[in-house]
This record gives structure tokens, C-alpha cells and sequence, in this order.
């Protein structure tokens, strides 16, 4: 079963082509370098890359294939930038209608929770579903926890409030000066400097009973204290080490709650955070702990997102008979809840 899978949901053109969990071919063409000089990913300019970029992305991923061969097509329905998002389902439809194909519509963070999952051409590596798990997705809209109880099944028990945890970072290198994206530039100094507290910012919501997230008040604290003329004087690579500490400590602590409600002790995290190494082994750490396990996407599946996680997802979706119904009324959905 061959699926040719589209991601246009935010800042990456991406398509590929998987066989149940293989990806056969993946193509991403990153916006990164058009969004850097704004601080952030614009819109209209976003849209307008994916409209430049998709026909070349989709015409490399099923270069050594064809149309014939392709049984299915999936694509990102939401959530993500509603403009964005509009540009991969047009060319979804154009294509499963032009070529008579059945199309799959798929949730982003399924991609997401899927993602560990992801195999190479060749079938590696070998990870067997062991059902329940606990889902982490930790990325630039989403911080959150998914029980994943099997095939297509989930129930979300706790989420951000305000800001997701990536969000979070990319707003604290703005204020430091240090660019868009943030995250990895904040990742490379703190990991300069030890990864070490150096000012204890606050650890939101670390007192609720929920597994909820918030990281407003954290950035706005941190905001204040850099207006204070004795913050002046810090360095940024310690300042910045501080404030990661502050999100993943408190990421770990609610993982760690998490495991204790749930009494699930397997872990499967996505997310483009996740690609931070401190992070990992934050929670590596804290799964040794309990005597679990935690599954990481390969590298290559972390730098943004891909459509290769959506084609992975799509895969089950089609062995249960999950197709669009209508081609035509499918519209994208910005703020798309996972259940």
C-alpha cells in the first residue's frame, strides 16, 4: 500500500511517499531563511513559498514512482496556519480527483505521536507497538499529553493553556536578541554554560493538580527581568540556559505526574523540541526512573515537519477505511482538536 502523503501546515513544503510505516522518499523544502529576517513565520509569505514550492516538492518525492503505483493520498488537514494548510489541501484534492484516488485527511499531531514509529525503506528500526502509551508532543504551537491507547485512538489529558513550550523559547531568543528560530540557538548556549539555573525563573502551574501547561507568566517574568537595568550586565549564554531550565524542568515534573496518574511508564514523544539533546536526556532520566521506556523520532523526522509522520498515520487510517467522503467539501481547520 503506497500513499503519497502532503504537510503544508506551517513553515516546511513537504511530501513523501511511505509503504505502511517505510518512507520510501520524503522531500522538505523549509521556509526558514524566507521567515528569519521577521523574527517569525509570516503568513502571506508562507503561503505564497508553499504556492512556488509544492509542484517541485511533489514531482521529486514521486520521481522514481508514478501516479499508478500510488494507492492513496493523505494530507495535513490541521491544525496549523490556515493559509498554509490551504495550499497542500488544494493540491490533495486536484491530485486524488485527477487520478481517481481516494484521499485521507489527518490530524498534525497524530503525525506527531506517530512519528517514533517511522521506519526507513528497509524497515528499520524494528519498534513493535506496546500499547498503552503516554504521548508527549512538545513542539511550536503544542505542548501536550495524549494517552495512546491504540491504533487511532486517543484521549488528550492535559494541554497548553497560552503559550506551548516552543513557542515559548522562540519569544525568549527574540527578547535576548538571538534570532528566529530560537530554540536551537538558546539549545547551543545553555549546553556552552552546562545547562545550568543560574536565575530561578518560575515553574508555571507546577502546583495544579491537571497536567495543564502554561508558559505566558514564564515569559512575561522573564520579559520584567530583562528590563531591569542589573539583567543588563548578564550573559546571554547564562541567561538563556536559565530560561530553558525553567521549561524543561517544568515539562519533566508534569511527565513525571503524568506517569504517576496514568501509571504508564512508555513513553512516545514528537514535536520539534524534541530534538533539543538536553531534553532527551531529561527524559530518559526520568523514564530510568520508573523502569520505562521512551521513544524518540529518528533526527532526520525532527528538524520541522514532514510528511512522511502524515503518511505513516494515514496508513492505519486506510486499513480502517477512514477516507474523505466528500473531495469536495474537505477544508482545511486551523485549530483542529485531535478527538
Amino acid at each position: 500500500m503506497k500513499i503519497l502523503a502532503i504537510d503544508t501546515s506551517c513553515d516546511e513544503t513537504s511530501a513523501a511517499v511511505v509503504d505502511g510505516r517505510r518512507v520510501l522518499s520524503n522531500v522538505i523544502y523549509s521556509q526558514i531563511l524566507i521567515h528569519k529576517k521577521w523574527g517569525g513565520v509570516v503568513p502571506s509569505l508562507a503561503k505564497r513559498a508553499h504556492e512556488e514550492r509544492i509542484d517541485f516538492v511533489l514531482e521529486e518525492v514521486i520521481r522514481k514512482f508514478s501516479m499508478k503505483g500510488i494507492d492513496y493520498i493523505a494530507v495535513t488537514q490541521g491544525p496549523g496556519l490556515a493559509v498554509a494548510l490551504e495550499v497542500g489541501i488544494k493540491k490533495a484534492k486536484e491530485l486524488a480527483k485527477k487520478n481517481n484516488k481516494k484521499l485521507i485527511a489527518v490530524n498534525h499531531l497524530e503525525g506527531h505521536i506517530y512519528s517514533s514509529f517511522v521506519q526507513n525503506r528497509i524497515g528499520n528500526p524494528k519498534r513493535k507497538f506496546k500499547f498503552p502509551y503516554l504521548a508527549l508532543v512538545v513542539s511550536g504551537g503544542h505542548t501536550e499529553f495524549v494517552l495512546f491507547k491504540d491504533h487511532l485512538d486517543y484521549k488528550i489529558i492535559g494541554t497548553t493553556l497560552d503559550d506551548a513550550a516552543g513557542e515559548a523559547l522562540d519569544k525568549a531568543a527574540k527578547l535576548l536578541g538571538l534570532g528566529y528560530p530560537g530554540g536551537p540557538v538558546i539549545e547551543r548556549l545553555a549546553r556552552e554554560v552546562g545547562n545550568k539555573d543560574f536565575h530561578k525563573f518560575p515553574r508555571p502551574m507546577l502546583r495544579s493538580d491537571d497536567l495543564n501547561f502554561s508558559f505566558s507568566g514564564l515569559k512575561t517574568s522573564f520579559y520584567y527581568f530583562l528590563k531591569n537595568q542589573s539583567a543588563k550586565t548578564d550573559p546571554v549564554d547564562k541567561l538563556a540556559s536559565s530560561f530553558q531550565e525553567a521549561v524543561f524542568e517544568t515539562i519533566i515534573k508534569k511527565t513525571e505526574k503524568a506517569i504517576k496518574q496514568t501509571g504508564i511508564n512508555r513513553l512516545v514523544v514528537g514535536g520539534g523540541v524534541i530534538a533539543n539533546l538536553h531534553l532527551r536526556q531529561l527524559l530518559r532520566n526520568l523514564v530510568k526512573k520508573y523502569q520505562g521506556e521512551v521513544l524518540f523520532p529518528p533526527f532526520r523526522y525532527l528538524s520541522g515537519d514532514n510528511a512522511a509522520m502524515i503518511g505513516i498515520v494515514a496508513s492505519y487510517k486506510a486499513e480502517k477505511g477512514m477516507f474523505v467522503k466528500n473531495i469536495e467539501k474537505l477544508d482545511r481547520i486551523p485549530r483542529m482538536p485531535l478527538v
